[in-house]
């Protein structure tokens, strides 16, 4: 179920409205009720994880000091 966001053309309040349905027209403005909100091109963020590199050789890429536990990676 995507979540769009729409800009009211009569008070210009913005708003987001979850649709159930592809096909689901746009909702009226909660703020003013004024039918037929623009809607607003969204931007997402995805993010990925990343393995850091070890530090079992006592040479932390970070520069800390692996051998005495106070490496910040780890």
């Amino acid at each position: 179920m995507p979540i769009y966001e729409y800009r009211c053309r009569a008070c210009e309040d913005k708003f987001a409205h979850l649709h159930r349905r592809a096909d689901e027209p746009a909702p009226a403005c909660p703020s003013c009720g004024a039918a037929a909100p623009r809607k607003l091109f969204s931007v997402f963020s995805a993010s990925i994880a990343v393995k850091t590199p070890s530090c079992s050789l006592g040479k932390c890429p970070s520069g800390g000091s692996c051998k005495t536990g106070g490496c910040p990676l780890g």
